[in-house]
């Protein structure tokens, strides 16, 4: 069944893409030198990897990613965790970081530019505040919205307060953790890739800019081609941990 289903979301994708080397074939749209065939961006996406240029690139942004999204969303859930739980300290930190949350990822890349220069240091930074407050806020709410039921429940068979947050408020968060981790793992490569456009000489984005200035449609296509995978695969993977790590739990909550 499933196996089915995967053959019936493809094949939408396979008559895009037919009609797309169909279209620019017959040169139905004006201006082919803008609009390559889909044949000949696969062309140019194996010769970016047979010479090494887009492997290079794309190990840049990818360890930037991994290491940013690591870091942020480690520290999101940590912090979210003891702010969730300990409500004082939330009352306190709340209006400071209810200030710090609406600001965008890449409203922080000017004053983040004359702290770190043009450094590994700066994409990474980006990624960490990207991933960090989405977390946290992700976190907190689910750390606020667990059942007071199931903690009573436990507190009344003895269970420690540390007992309590690590077997039953932990776990019951762990959808809304998982949400937060969810959305950010698509929206880190869309930084990434802005802010490798505007600031960093290395990484996917840049090669988005030095494709556009040698107005290489086919370069730029094979760039966004590799972002929408990476995007979709990152949140696929997150959909695959949450769903092992929270099914039993969800069964639990549900009776």
């Amino acid at each position: 069944m499933k196996k089915i289903k995967a053959v019936h979301s493809l094949i939408p994708i396979l008559v895009f893409l037919l009609i797309w080397e169909v279209v620019t074939r017959l040169e139905l749209i004006p201006g082919h030198f803008f609009f390559p065939p889909f044949t000949v961006v696969i062309q140019e996406f194996y010769r970016l990897i047979a010479n090494g240029v887009l492997i290079d690139n794309f190990l840049s942004s990818f360890f930037r990613v991994l290491i940013g999204l690591s870091a942020g969303s480690i520290a999101g859930i940590t912090v979210g965790i003891l702010l969730g739980y300990e409500q004082n300290l939330h009352k306190i930190t709340h209006p400071i970081l209810s200030l710090f949350y609406p600001i965008p990822a890449l409203g922080w890349l000017p004053i983040l530019m004359l702290w770190f220069g043009i450094s590994e240091m700066l994409p990474i930074m980006i990624i960490f505040i990207c991933s960090f407050f989405p977390v946290l806020y992700n976190t907190v709410t689910g750390i606020k919205g667990v059942n007071k039921d199931f903690i009573k429940a436990a507190q009344s068979l003895g269970a420690s307060e540390w007992k309590v947050l690590t077997t039953v408020v932990i776990p019951l968060a762990l959808p809304n953790i998982f949400t937060g981790l969810r959305l950010e793992a698509g929206m880190a490569w869309r930084v990434i890739i802005a802010a490798e456009m505007v600031a960093i000489p290395t990484g996917i984005g840049a090669l988005l800019m030095k494709a556009e200035s040698l107005m290489r449609v086919d370069i730029i296509i094979v760039c966004l081609m590799v972002l929408a995978v990476m995007c979709l695969s990152f949140e696929r993977f997150f959909i695959y941990l949450e769903h092992k790590l929270t099914h039993k739990w969800r069964q639990y909550a549900q009776h």
